[in-house]
This record gives structure tokens, sequence and C-alpha cells, in this order.
């Protein structure tokens, strides 16, 4: 369904599609209903034809993906879930994060919706079982082990230290470990422990021993969720008024792996077709499929999805609707957490009315500050100089109106004139598309919000938006706050709710401004090296790059190094190493 425009409002299927739209057509609501305002702005419906219904499914999932229509559920969780994984096709394998997984013959555990979880669970094997963990899947031979072989972090197989027996050993007990096989991992320990204890091996013996008591330690802070092993996902589900809430719980091997959610402000549809949607959006290419996901009620084509997920998973895939014994409380346990959800929002919202309340009676403000944003500027004497403008709605970070801008008029250390740079542009933008926020930050004192509202002024928008400067003057008066046409700045206690608030915004928009600024900065820093070496394109920097890891290797790689990369002979890799040597030619 589309409006003048040939914008999408809304994808939908239907076995039936005369009887599907029929209905829209002989639909009668009150004017506020979602669905009788959707129809109004309806101009155009577009139809695609499918041969099954299971292709219709995966059609309507990949539409909604590419144009996000405002009447369709959105699972707005864009964040790309850590992956732990262990690349059993190296010689000698190593253990780490990744965002994405490939093809490439490695093994994958996760995602991991707790970052903390996932990381614990790299120190304790890092701990544990140590591997190799240079970059590159192939090993470059070393004189002498780097600093991690000192310390106990890694078995050295760069110099010739490490047995390839011992080292797979340790890779199988990643994997029990990662698979959460962990009573079969002790158990396994504790007969290799019971076997160096009679072969008098008692320093292995007691290696052995310490692995069996940190792992019993963190499974004593494992939840045991069922009385079997098996992989689940359970879905739960609450509604209050409008409004929607749903809870995924992760559970891998009977234990309680993570947990996401999702809210859902006004979701078109019953309780049944919004569950489906959740469905059909949720489990995509990089997600992992159980073996059985539970689910609260029956959703719309619950076979169809079954089938569906079946296909993307290499076992059949079971939707099960429980309705007793132990699959029931862990579904009553999700429906518990989504209710949660809502108990958080609410609260959150409390919270923010109290603050904002008290913002406006103390720093005198013409608004309630519902949408505060604050800009930064970073440079080191006025190179690669970026703004840094960062947004807070509602008492949270509004992530999607943070902006980066590169300075583009001015050279050289001033940092009023970047400044000033940076809010024209902003403003005249935010007259033209009326985006402007309620409150703007400085971060500075009377001298930046004076230039701030010269350019207000200049834009005739000085009365629409709440000023203030954040400044920190000496260490003992601590943060200062200054307003337009008033003489002494505001001082509040250090730990006054307002100040840490504001405080929060403004160094926000420092790390916001800082980790763009050093992205230039490194960039640069390739460019400028690398590049002025004859011989080298675009082409041969990446593969350099890629085969050496980093500028500070190919800097100390020698001649025999460099021409082992691809694409890069003799001559190129004399050149190279001459550039960054010069003393030796």
């Amino acid at each position: 369904m589309q409006d003048g425009k040939s914008t999408v409002l809304y994808v939908g299927k239907a076995k039936d599609l005369h009887k599907r739209l029929s209905s829209y057509a002989k639909f009668s609501a009150a004017e506020h209903n979602k669905t009788s305002i959707m129809l109004q702005k309806v101009t155009k419906v577009e139809v695609l034809l499918t041969h099954t219904e299971k292709e219709a499914l995966i059609l309507e999932a990949s539409l909604i993906k590419k144009h996000k229509p405002k009447y369709n559920i959105i699972l707005r969780d864009d964040k790309n879930y850590p992956y732990i994984t262990v690349t059993i096709q190296e010689e000698w394998p190593r253990v780490h994060m990744v965002r994405r997984k490939s093809r490439d013959k490695a093994r994958y555990f996760g995602p991991y919706s707790s970052s903390s979880a996932m990381w614990a669970t790299l120190r304790l094997i890092s701990s544990l079982f140590p591997l190799r963990n240079c970059k590159g899947s192939s090993l470059k031979k070393r004189d002498r082990p780097c600093l991690n072989r000192q310390i106990g972090k890694c078995l050295a197989p760069c110099a010739g230290n490490a047995d390839p027996v011992q080292y797979q050993e340790h890779v199988k007990k990643i994997i029990m470990l990662l698979e959460g096989r962990n009573h079969d991992l002790i158990k396994s320990i504790q007969q290799q422990m019971q076997k160096a204890a009679e072969q008098l091996d008692f320093e292995r013996a007691a290696t052995l021993r310490d692995q069996v008591a940190a792992l019993s330690k963190t499974l004593e802070k494992q939840v045991i969720s069922a009385s079997h092993t098996m992989d689940q996902d359970v879905f739960g589900f609450a509604r209050k008024d409008a409004a929607v809430t749903i809870s995924l719980l992760f559970i891998r091997g009977g234990l309680i792996n993570g947990s996401r959610s999702f809210f859902l402000a006004d979701p078109y549809g019953d309780d049944a077709s919004i569950l489906s949607q959740v469905l059909s959006q949720f489990y995509t290419d990089e997600t992992v499929v159980p073996t059985e996901i539970l689910l609260p009620f029956e959703p719309s084509d619950l076979e169809l999805h079954a089938d569906f997920l079946s296909d993307k998973s290499p076992t059949r895939v079971e939707l099960r609707i429980p309705q007793r014994g132990d699959m029931l409380q862990l579904v009553a346990m999700a429906n518990t957490n989504a209710i949660q959800i809502f108990a958080e929002k609410e609260k959150k919202k409390s919270s923010w009315e109290h603050l904002s309340k008290t913002m406006c009676k103390t720093l005198h403000l013409d608004r309630s500050p519902e949408r505060i944003e604050c800009l930064d500027i970073s440079n080191i004497s006025g190179k690669q100089a970026v703004g840094a403008l960062v947004c807070f709605s509602k008492g949270e970070k509004d992530t999607s109106n943070f902006r980066h801008y590169k300075i583009r008029t001015v050279d050289g250390p001033n940092d009023y004139a970047m400044m000033k740079e940076v809010l024209e542009r902003r403003l005249t933008r935010g007259v033209a598309e009326d985006t402007l926020p309620d409150m703007f930050v400085v971060d500075g004192g009377k001298g930046q919000l004076g230039m701030a509202l010269a350019v207000a002024k200049d834009l005739g928008i000085t009365k629409d938006i709440d000023w203030i400067g954040i400044a920190k003057e000496k260490e003992d008066e601590g943060e200062k706050l200054y307003r337009p046409d008033r003489k002494n700045p505001i001082i509040l206690p250090p730990y006054n709710p307002i100040i840490l608030y504001l405080m929060r915004i403004r160094d926000e928009s420092h790390r916001y401004g800082v980790t763009f600024h050093r992205k230039l900065r490194n960039k640069a820093t390739l460019t400028s090296e690398l590049d002025q070496i004859p011989g080298i394109g675009a082409e041969k920097k990446q593969q350099l790059l890629k085969h050496m890891g980093s500028l500070k290797r190919i800097k100390s790689a020698t001649i025999e190094e460099l021409c082992k990369v691809q694409g890069v002979g003799p001559g190129l890799a004399k050149a190279i190493f001459v550039f960054f040597d010069k003393t030796v030619y």
C-alpha cells in the first residue's frame, strides 16, 4: 500500500487477495483508529504474486526490511550482536570475537546478547586454555615469543614452543565449553588430572585441578532453566493499551544464555498477526535458529513459519505453544519479562518528567527540554577538524540524530570560527526542516555562548531555543552553567541531577567528536606515508595492510617478508624497505 508520493505505507500477504483487499474497502471504525488513518493515506495498491505461501512470507519480510513501512512492525534493534569464533580451519586456531559470520569453515558460537558475558567467556578461555591471539590466518615465525607467552596467555607456536597435540587438546576443550558441555568438560579434565597424578606428573595435575576449580565456579553462576539440554528460544508477549512488548529468552544446552526485548509503541494488527510478523523479522540469515521455539499463543501461519525456519536450520524446527509443565513455566517467565518492560518504561518516563520540571525551574527555561543538542569541536592545531553534534530526547540518547561535520571554511586553530560554521549549518537546516531542539548546550563559557547566540540572532531564532553554556572552571569550583542575559553563572552542587545530566550530554559529544577525529587522523597518517611510495596504489596498500596487519608491521618488515605480499615484487619491496629505513642503503 502506497501514498500519493509512492511511499510504502504497509506490506502484507494474503492467500486470497480479493478477500483481503475487500475487507479494507469495507472497513469502518473510529477516525483515530490506526487502520482508518492508514487507509486515508493509501492511494495505490501494488500487487506481487508468488507461487507459494512460503515465497510470500519471504518476500514480505524482505520488503519490510527494505522499505521500513510506517504501519508494519519494525524490530528496531539494529545491533550486530557478537559471536565467538574458533578458527579450526587454521593450522594453529585462534579464539576471538567477530560481528558477522563468514563461510570460512570456522566454528561460530552466539550471538551473545550480553557483550559483558561474551568478554567474560573469552577471559575464562584465555586463562584456562591459552591459544595464540595474534592476527592473521597464517603464523609468522619469530625468533623469540611475545609478551603473552611470558604471562602464560599463549603457547607460542610462532617460536616453535607449542606442542601440536596439546594445542589441539586446548581447542577441543574450548569448543566443549562454548557448546555448553561444561559438565562433560569437567569430567574429562578430572580424568586427565587423575591420570597425570598416577604418572607422578604433579605439576600438570595441579594445572588441571585449577581448571576444574575455575570451571566449577563458573557453573555456579549459571541458572539451570530446564531439565533437558536442548536449544530453545522462548517468546514472551504483553500488551498495555495500544503498546506491545516482546521478550525473548535464549536457552542453549538447558541454560539461559541471554535475552532481548522489543517495545512496539502502536503496532498494526491483532496479537496473532503481530507475533507472526515478529517471527518473520527476527529470524534473518544472521540469526541462529534453535531446534525448538516456545510461543505464548498461536501466531498467524504457524505451520508456514515452521517450514520457513526449518529451511534455515540443519534440523526440523518445532514451534510449540506449551499448555503445562516446565515449558509453560519458561513462557510465563518470558511473559513476566515482557510485562517488566512496561514498568521500566513508566519509571523512565516518571524520572524524566521530574527532571525536566526541575530543569525548567532551576535554569529558568521557556520550554520543557524534550530535545537537547550539544556541539563539540575536535582538532589538533586545526588539522582534521570536526564538529560532533549529539542529541538527547526525553533523557535518553537519540543516536539517529547524531551528526559529524567536517570543517570546510576554517584553516588553522580557531575553535570559535569552527563552532560558528557548524552552528550555521545545523541551525539553517533546522529552520528549513523544522527540527530545532528545545535546548542547545554549548561546551564553553560566556565567549562560546555569546558566539552561539550571535549565530542564532542572525538566523532570527534566538527565542526559539533555550541556550546554555557549560564550562569547567577551577578545580574547586567545578562546573558552571551560563544562561543568556545573566551576568553570573549558575553553580549547582556536584551531585545535582541537572548538572550530572548536562555533563553526560557534554561528555557524550566530546567522545563522539574525538572518535571521529581519531579516525580521520589515522586515515591521514596512512595516506601520508604509504601513498608517498611510488608504485603503491589503493589496491597494493590494501594488500599490504591485510597481509602485514598494521602500518607498524610494514615499517619493521624485511624485504623477504614484503615479497610474500601478493602483488609486491622485489623492486617494490626494496622501495618500501628503503622508504621506511633509509639508513640501510
